[in-house]
């Protein structure tokens, strides 16, 4: 099915996921929508080869569209959802979709008075950059959630762009999100640890940087060809407790929390790949204090 969408708020994730649909050829019509009178500098909206048109205002919704997709940060979606359903009715058969991982549809419920079936598609993905986000967000998984029209809507946008759908009950959403922290944002923080440690160890931060990265994308790798528990390495898993003993001594009182903290899940990884009880024993002993 061609879907006729219309996108509010052209911000990253908004555009993001426009270029997404486009270049996946997933919208026979896609209407952005936005407070601004002119439309934000992007290849959407090139004269020339329009991908989608801009509309100032928040609506009307032409009729016709069948998904309205709420690309607005979490603070603003009360006020927007309370804005579209005032200037109208929802096209026949419409479903409105927010973006956002840690709220549930309550905040559409505007919009659900207002005919539309209400639901969420959060990518769990990471989108910092408009132009070139769309690539990012194309088989990506994304949690749905919502009335069985808005899932079957928002299932229908993630198959087109070749991503996994993933229906999570409202209740659990919280742990959704959780998980995303972990997966993006605290990887962030750990390599920024790891800089941090190679600076105190005399390198300059451009180096620090420069090293830290191919370390990352091979651990990335290792862990899509190998997956658990048979891409870890180091001295967790191999059981050297001296190397461990030894960083623990080394490291400041926060540093040490934190490598302790790690080590401890690190080891129930560890124990998975088969380490020796008695070496496990003495790691889980040495990482019990932070």
């Amino acid at each position: 099915m061609s879907e006729r969408i219309a996108i509010i708020g052209p911000g990253r994730m908004g555009l993001a996921l426009g270029a997404a649909l486009v270049q996946c050829q997933a919208a026979e019509r896609l209407v952005f929508y936005g407070r601004a009178l002119e439309p934000p500098p992007h290849p959407l909206f090139d004269p020339d080869h329009p991908g989608g048109l801009y509309r100032p205002g928040i609506g009307p919704i032409e009729e016709g569209t069948t998904i309205v997709v709420l690309a607005v940060p979490d603070h603003a979606l009360p006020e927007v959802a309370y804005d579209l359903a005032m200037v109208g009715r929802a096209p026949v058969g419409c479903a409105a979709l927010h973006l956002s991982g840690a709220l549930s549809t309550d905040v559409l419920a505007p919009l659900h008075f207002a005919g539309y079936a209400v639901g969420s598609m959060s990518p769990f993905q990471t989108v910092a950059d408009p132009w070139s986000g769309g690539d990012r967000l194309i088989g990506a998984a994304f949690a749905l959630a919502g009335e069985p029209a808005a899932i079957a809507a928002g299932r229908r946008l993630v198959r087109a762009l070749g991503g996994r759908d993933l229906v999570i009950p409202p209740n659990l959403r919280p742990l959704y999100h959780a998980a995303a922290v972990f997966a993006s944002n605290y990887v962030v923080t750990v390599a920024a640890v790891a800089v941090r440690l190679l600076r105190q160890a005399g390198i300059p931060e451009e180096d620090a940087v420069a090293a830290t990265l191919p370390l990352l994308r091979s651990t990335v790798d290792d862990l899509e060809h190998l997956g658990f528990p048979a891409a870890l390495t180091g001295p967790i898993v191999r059981g050297d407790v001296d190397a461990v003993r030894l960083h623990l001594g080394r490291l400041s009182p926060s540093d040490r929390s934190l490598y302790s903290a790690l080590g401890r899940e690190t080891l129930r990884l560890a124990r998975l790949a088969g380490l020796d009880p008695d070496r496990a024993a003495e790691l889980e002993s040495l990482l019990a204090v932070d």
